[in-house]
């Protein structure tokens, strides 16, 4: 806990939301991660949500092109800290609060149809906030990641507490009954860049391609291609380091990436006492421009 405690106020922490994958039992005409879990509150929002209560300072969505106007238009471009702007009415009159960035990060056309699983969403998009990071300063690479699943809903807000021992160096898994990431489950977790080496590694060599062998000639049948892509979440987040983690049990999940799960969710008690975020926290905010010359825009026009 010493450790956790110097490092929480300079340590990195990116939230991770994969939303591309295959889609899952619904058939619906919309997304997946669009299901409503409450009234006005998506599946989608609600992994945002966590990522802000878990203490990230930027969240990176991880997305198809299709799909980020209108997720973009459910959540803008950044959300408030809820710890933040709750501490003093003096912090929410200044330029005191604490934004917390959302960037949504395309997934790479060589991955569509072919890698394009929940798990390898969610490493892809470690990879973009590290790159574009590293881009800027080596300052501000992140140091863990941790990632909010649309398609697993239990209390956010039981991770305020444990903002401590989620930045920092020891990993930190969301568990229930016994079960996390690595069980299948939709359940938040963070993984560092050597976890990440080791679960690529998993992808790259376990899964097929269009043929038997490198420059070999011989093609695969179709339905033995691109065997990555169907890849579930315990396998490619076996590797995942859980020596000394800090596991937080919640006392209520629902798995919703079924049909099944789904319906179980709505008829709950759990459901009935779930709602948005307060609008102050969670709405649609957008940055203004930078460097843009409003006369020469009215005159282009």
């Amino acid at each position: 806990m010493e450790q956790a405690a110097q490092n929480v106020f300079n340590f990195h922490l990116a939230g991770i939301v994969p939303v591309a994958g295959q889609k899952l039992d619904f058939n619906f005409p919309w997304h997946d991660c669009l299901q409503p879990i409450a009234q006005n509150y998506l599946a989608v929002e609600r992994a945002v949500w966590e990522c802000v209560y878990a203490g990230c300072e930027t969240v990176w969505i991880v997305c198809h092109d299709d799909m980020q106007p209108l997720i973009r238009y459910r959540l803008g471009d950044y959300a408030y800290d809820p710890v933040n702007y709750g501490r003093s009415k003096r912090a929410r009159d200044s330029n005191m609060l604490k934004e917390i960035p959302i960037y949504y990060v395309p997934i790479h056309p060589k991955d569509q149809d072919k890698r394009d699983c929940l798990g390898w969403s969610a490493m892809y998009g470690a990879h973009c906030a590290y790159w574009l990071s590293m881009t800027i300063s080596k300052w501000v690479v992140p140091d863990r990641y941790y990632v909010a699943f649309p398609y697993g809903v239990y209390d956010p807000q039981i991770l305020r507490a444990e903002r401590r021992s989620i930045s920092s160096k020891r990993p930190f898994f969301v568990s229930h009954e016994g079960k996390t990431v690595k069980d299948n489950e939709y359940l938040g977790f963070t993984f560092d860049a050597e976890d990440f080496k080791k679960a690529r590694r998993i992808v790259r060599k376990e899964g097929t391609g269009e043929w038997t062998e490198y420059q070999s000639g011989e093609r695969l049948p179709i339905e033995e291609r691109w065997s990555g892509r169907f890849f579930t979440l315990d396998k490619i987040f076996k590797p995942v380091n859980m020596e000394g983690a800090n596991v937080l049990e919640t006392t209520w999940y629902y798995n919703i990436g079924c049909w099944s799960g789904l319906r179980a969710y709505l008829a709950s008690t759990e459901c009935e006492n779930t709602s948005r975020p307060a609008e102050q926290y969670l709405k649609y905010h957008e940055w203004n421009p930078v460097g843009v010359d409003e006369e020469l825009e009215e005159e282009e026009y």
